[in-house]
């Protein structure tokens, strides 16, 4: 049961080169309130007939968050807490805290989950950070993460590169495997037919611009996925003049209304 489920989350990023992300992935490893968080979210998301919402989602988030960047940070993209006086490595942080917390709210409800999220991360980042950062830096370094979860939601105005990042990278999470739940229970909708067809997102090096997303798709049902839920997601992040966005269509047993499908 959900014993055997918890038992399973380990979360894992590429932090060797940066010891305070690995101290809060050390931290969220042990905690199990969060991962109790983890598993009642993705109960409600089968509840609703949802994608996936569980701790791989939020796994998978954060590890395009941190993609991005450091693309962006290759560029010299500066991060908003460097305003503050910390570094990149404290923008890691940030955007892993935001990204694993950023839909614990929806072990409440679906609806205004985002504002949920807030106030269950705003207790738990002092535990998550406090082998991290002492105080004062602790309290600014949680405040730009729960700037960062409530700028996920659709209209939620990000202000810092940080926030757009998460916002984003929550959107890029649309491979198939985002619509085992809705689809294996026979009743598909258009999230998860646009879902199952994406096939591949590559995030790379671009070159006019920091980062290039070439996102591969088997129909024409996902130009749902990049044009309404990813453009929308880019739209007001503050990460346009930095992302180039095409969608490609490989599939010979339908008719290629749209080829190709830039952002």
């Amino acid at each position: 049961m959900y014993e055997d489920t918890i038992a399973q989350m380990q979360i894992g990023a590429p932090a060797a080169r940066n010891a305070k992300l690995a101290a809060l992935l050390d931290a969220v490893n042990a905690d199990m309130q969060l991962k109790a968080w983890w598993y009642a979210q993705q109960v409600n998301a089968e509840r609703l007939q949802m994608s996936d919402h569980s701790w791989i989602h939020v796994q998978k988030v954060m590890n395009i968050a941190l993609r991005l960047l450091r693309l962006l940070s290759r560029r010299g993209v500066e991060p908003v807490v460097c305003t503050h006086g910390f570094t990149a490595k404290d923008a890691e942080v940030v955007v892993a805290a935001a990204s694993l917390l950023h839909d614990t709210g929806m072990s409440i409800h679906r609806t205004d989950h985002e504002t949920y999220s807030l106030f269950l991360a705003a207790r738990k980042l002092d535990s998550l950070l406090e082998s991290v950062y002492e105080e004062p830096a602790r309290s600014i370094i949680a405040s730009e993460t729960l700037h960062a979860i409530i700028g996920h939601r659709r209209r939620g105005d990000p202000l810092t590169l940080e926030a757009g990042i998460v916002r984003v990278a929550d959107a890029l999470d649309m491979e198939q495997g985002r619509s085992r739940v809705p689809f294996e229970s026979n009743r598909p909708n258009i999230h998860s037919l646009s879902a199952a067809a994406i096939d591949d997102v590559r995030i790379d090096e671009g070159d006019d611009r920091a980062i290039r997303i070439e996102i591969e798709m088997n129909n024409s049902a996902g130009i749902f996925q990049v044009d309404e839920l990813l453009a929308t997601k880019l739209r007001g992040s503050g990460l346009e003049e930095h992302v180039e966005v095409t969608a490609r269509i490989d599939a010979e047993h339908e008719k290629r209304l749209v080829p190709i499908f830039r952002i």
